[in-house]
């Protein structure tokens, strides 16, 4: 009788080691996975909520323009020296800012 409450002993304690275990696996992917991708998140709602008129913009097929005008969700960029090169596209489609200088 004795042998049988020896032997179910561990089974409990393994149990919780298994529960401790799920919870750093859980906490892992937290900090390691969701955290940085909600920081990116705000970084790039941030960098498209402080566009202005005038700064030159890298979109994410790479072209470098100049924005000429905002709405709430596109832009209107002018490319290169021309003129008549002026395309209207979404905010989300702006990869980097480099600021009008002054």
């Amino acid at each position: 009788m004795n042998l049988s409450l020896l032997a179910a002993e561990p089974a409990q304690g393994s149990g919780m080691i298994m529960v401790i275990y799920i919870v750093l696996i859980i906490a892992f992917f937290y900090f390691f996975m969701m955290r940085p991708q909600k920081k990116e998140q705000k970084r790039v709602a941030s960098m498209l909520a402080s566009l202005e008129i005038g700064d030159i913009v890298c979109t994410t097929s790479g072209f470098y323009g100049v924005i000429i005008d905002i709405t709430d969700d596109t832009v209107i960029v002018e490319f290169g020296n021309n003129k008549n090169c002026r395309i209207p596209m979404q905010k989300s489609a702006i990869a980097q800012v480099e600021k009008a200088e002054s």
